[in-house]
């Protein structure tokens, strides 16, 4: 690509931000200006790098509604500091009602745990995907290819569900006001989210707090 290319890139995102701020304004007067005085969102939500995968717009969100943490393959690591970050910014200090983790079909980090090839850098950071795989392994091998991919998405946002459920922080959040956590699937096919069931006995849940829960 020449750099005359990469300018035009470059101008024709910044003319079309140029007229979004334009037509936001022209709607909303006092929107940028309230804006700027601080964010108050009700959602952390976590998900894939995915270009086509945008939170905001898929939501039909605007601006200051969604705090957002994304990765590849929306992996939700115990010790990753980036997202134990993120997790603790929105859930002690924005005080977010909802925790959002949000995996979707097509995802090519869950096609590489699936592929068996090596990848790079990017092989550490898709190890909890291979560990769950194998952990699966009898009811994915059972299944097609498409089919496989799909359920290793689905248990890769159980998964995190779960390693968020035993945040200390979030614990502290959903004991002392009520915070949820919530697990979905955004299908490419459709634009929609589903829904993935992350329901749990109260035994699990008790047990869970007495395991992870800080003083």
């Amino acid at each position: 690509m020449s750099a005359s290319d990469q300018s035009e890139g470059i101008s024709a995102l910044l003319a079309s931000n140029k007229s979004w701020a334009t037509q936001i304004a022209q709607n909303e007067p006092k929107y940028f200006e309230n804006l700027s005085k601080g964010q108050s969102p009700r959602f952390l939500w976590i998900g894939c790098s995915d270009s086509r995968c945008p939170e905001t717009t898929i939501l039909g969100c605007k601006p200051g509604d969604v705090f957002v943490h994304r990765n590849i393959a929306n992996v939700v690591p115990a010790t990753d500091l980036s997202s134990l970050s993120a997790i603790e910014f929105s859930v002690v200090y924005l005080k977010v009602q909802h925790v959002v983790l949000c995996g979707h079909t097509g995802c090519g980090g869950v096609k590489g745990a699936l592929d068996n090839k090596k990848l790079g850098k990017i092989d550490t950071w898709l190890q909890p995907l291979r560990q769950l795989r194998l952990r699966h392994a009898e009811e994915l091998d059972k299944l097609s290819d498409v089919e496989k991919q799909q359920r290793l998405v689905e248990l890769n946002v159980q998964q995190g569900v779960e390693t968020l459920r035993q945040n200390p922080d979030i614990i502290d959040a959903v004991n002392s006001r009520g915070l949820q956590v919530h697990g979905v699937v955004f299908d490419l096919a459709s634009g929609e989210l589903k829904s993935v069931d992350t329901s749990e006995e109260n035994t699990a849940t008790e047990r869970r707090y007495a395991a992870f829960r800080t003083a």
